[in-house]
């Protein structure tokens, strides 16, 4: 699945910078039924891990009340030049992965 991340390219050591994303996932609940009266089953995201130089900074755990293509945004303190690395894990073996550098001065 597609993901949007928006990360600053460049921050000033120290600065308290802001990261979101957005990922396409459909999150169906598994509470509704089909016209002829199925369950439809439960497919979400269930978990959202990022790390930042691959030290975990924060982590989700998400419920079927998020709504589809769910948006996170949160804050970190730019410490060093590296990578932010955001995972995305679900039901049904659903996994994605995004990244995204930033240069710290």
């Amino acid at each position: 699945m597609a993901a949007l991340i928006n990360v600053p390219a460049k921050a000033r050591r120290g600065d308290i910078i802001e990261l979101r994303t957005l990922t396409s996932h459909i999150m169906e609940t598994g509470f509704r039924h089909t016209a002829d009266g199925k369950l439809v089953p439960r497919d979400i995201i269930t978990s959202f891990i990022c790390r930042y130089n691959g030290a975990e900074i924060f982590r989700a755990d998400l419920f079927p009340a998020i709504a589809a293509n769910p948006y996170l945004s949160f804050f970190t303190v730019a410490r060093e030049s590296g990578t932010f690395e955001f995972e995305w894990v679900g039901d049904n073996g659903y996994s994605s992965t995004a990244s995204a550098v930033i240069t710290v001065e």
